[in-house]
């Protein structure tokens, strides 16, 4: 089993969205005969599922740390309770032992939201009217709210300022569930035509996963789009995953 998180934007792709993929061969592959034989330096920086695709700055294969369950732990109930390893964000498991490094990748220039917005305008209504705006201004300011717990605890909940708006010159960032409600994650950009605030269209939201435009118009409410999008995964990195998987599949018998 091979797992990488990936940053969509750091290889070429228009949304900031990080998440880990997980890559799992049965040992009767030809997959997996032949890289049991290859070593966890080679099959993280070069020979593995996602470094064909992703590629990453050069590994010191010293710095690649290894853990056995089986030899450092008696049982299940000893693992879950003992169990103290980093998982880093690239690795290797097989059998019942783990290699595992922190990697870097080796960038390639975003596609941005000025390239996937709209620029021909869009309907009145994803502009921010005067007091939406205000809102907004209020969601992503920094802030300390005093609270208090369901035991009475009280404390301070604090949020750091961020930026009024997106800019068009980056990638989007994560895109959220919540990204057709007047949330603080939602993306607010300023319109290329008319130079005034808005939220992003759905059309827009499935260009940042690189979806075709309109491919949630199937008739579901323009929120739920909003919220497909949010709950879905940038394809291009899909794609690229699924060209190494038809690749190994061509290798099998």
């Amino acid at each position: 089993m091979e797992w990488r998180i990936i940053n969509a934007a750091e290889y070429g792709h228009p949304q900031r969205r990080r998440r880990i993929y997980i890559f799992a061969y049965h040992k009767s592959t030809n997959y997996y005969k032949s890289l049991k034989k290859t070593s966890p330096f080679n099959i993280i920086s070069k020979d593995g599922v996602f470094a064909k695709e992703f590629p990453i700055e050069e590994v010191n294969a010293k710095a690649i740390k290894e853990f056995d369950f089986v030899k450092d732990y008696k049982d299940l109930v000893e693992v879950s309770d003992k169990f103290h390893a980093t998982f880093e964000n690239a690795g290797y498991m097989i059998g019942d032992k783990v290699y595992t490094v922190k990697t870097k990748a080796i960038e390639t220039a975003p596609i941005t939201l000025g390239d996937i917005a709209e620029t021909n305008g869009v309907d009145g209504h994803y502009f921010l009217s005067e007091s939406q705006r205000k809102k907004y201004e209020y969601l992503r300011g920094s802030k300390k709210i005093p609270r208090k717990d369901k035991n009475g605890f009280e404390y301070m909940y604090s949020e750091g300022a961020m930026s009024p708006y997106d800019e068009l010159s980056l990638p989007a960032r994560t895109m959220l569930t919540s990204e057709g409600t007047t949330n603080r994650s939602t993306h607010i950009i300023n319109d290329p035509k008319e130079d005034k605030l808005r939220i992003l269209t759905p059309v827009e939201c499935e260009r940042i996963n690189q979806f075709p435009d309109n491919w949630t118009n199937s008739g579901m409410p323009e929120k739920r789009r909003y919220f497909m999008m949010g709950n879905a995964l940038v394809c291009g990195i899909i794609k690229k995953i699924g060209n190494q998987i038809n690749r190994i599949i061509d290798k099998e018998d």
